[in-house]
């Protein structure tokens, strides 16, 4: 086989190698950032520049070979290569080639190109392990310019209802995505901390964003009227968010396609939008691959690997411990939806 499932993740005999391991391992070639996928801990790792960029980042430093995209790399028996996955900046499919056999882990995608992340490129290939974290048909996303009308029209209401708006968006991709398609003469965009500092390794390495400002301790918080904040998920509704008084709270995510996540959160605006594909994004990607085998991992597995089924392909599920983009942290994503 190609690739295999041990207990410290998925691996590659001929190579000898891991792809995105969940335990430490020799050589870890990683897909992306996030924290699910990339881990400490290797004594190895293999990523594009930007990506070995915001591990060092996040995890410290650490020994990682960088391999630009389309770049065919020979490790032991078996030939690899990273390709555009679309998820966030940096983000990669890895290709391993084995005696004439071609499979592809996806990581995390999106197939819509969001003008930040390098976009989705389709890999032809006998086998795809695809992620599934939206892998419903009730999750399909808001279009690019939509979404940024939406936004706007938004943080415009609150600025003139005298209330800060506070955005929720993952730290790493969609907080700086959200931003980029946004125009900064409306007001000033505040960042927290954590988004502030992803902000920073991508301005480093190329990424052009909106001029920030980071919130800190000595911020006079109410000195920015009609301005935006953008911050983690966790931070809405917390102490760190009260300080800036009358404010409306917004979060932009997939999950916001569903009543009940939104109402679990009590929030009364949701944007929806992902990282990750919706599910015409991910049916026309593994289409696009050509491949008569398809594992699902992450997400609604069951749903989606018998509905690949009923399409003739060879669909199973992949167990591991990623986990998408989350719902709530205590959520099962096969009960979510009722």
């Amino acid at each position: 086989m190609v690739l295999t499932l041990k207990p410290q993740g998925l691996y590659c005999p001929a190579g000898d190698f891991f792809i995105d391991p969940w335990r430490p391992v020799d050589r870890a070639l990683i897909t992306h950032a996030h924290s699910d996928h990339a881990r400490p801990g290797h004594k190895r790792y293999l990523a594009t520049p930007l990506t070995k960029a915001v591990m060092r980042h996040r995890l410290g430093d650490l020994t990682c070979q960088t391999i630009n995209y389309a770049t065919k790399q020979k490790i032991g028996d078996a030939t690899v290569s990273y390709h555009p996955a679309g998820h966030v900046p940096g983000s990669a499919q890895i290709r391993v080639e084995v005696g004439g056999e071609v499979w592809v882990v996806s990581g995390d995608y999106k197939t819509t190109d969001d003008g930040l992340s390098t976009p989705f490129e389709p890999v032809r290939c006998h086998g795809f392990i695809t992620e599934c974290t939206f892998g419903l048909p009730i999750f399909r996303w808001t279009p690019e310019d939509q979404l940024r009308a939406d936004i706007t029209a938004w943080w415009q209401r609150c600025a003139a209802e005298g209330k800060i708006a506070i955005l929720g968006a993952y730290a790493l991709g969609k907080a700086q995505r959200l931003m980029a398609g946004l125009n900064p003469d409306l007001g000033p965009i505040l960042t927290h901390g954590a988004v502030e500092a992803t902000n920073q390794v991508l301005r480093e390495h190329g990424i052009t964003l909106p001029d920030t400002c980071v919130v800190t301790k000595d911020t006079d918080r109410k000195a920015y009227p009609g301005a935006l904040v953008i911050a983690p998920p966790a931070a809405l509704g917390s102490a760190w968010a009260r300080k800036f008084g009358p404010r409306a709270e917004a979060f932009a995510s997939g999950w916001m396609a569903l009543r009940g996540v939104r109402r679990r959160r009590a929030l009364s605006t949701g944007f929806i939008v992902s990282d990750h594909a919706d599910w015409p994004g991910l049916l026309e990607a593994i289409q696009a691959t050509g491949a008569e085998k398809v594992l699902a991992t992450h997400g609604y597995t069951a749903t989606f690997s018998k509905y690949l089924d009923t399409l003739g392909y060879d669909a199973g599920i992949l167990e591991t411990e990623f986990t998408g983009e989350d719902a709530d942290p205590e959520a099962d994503p096969e009960k979510i939806a009722s």
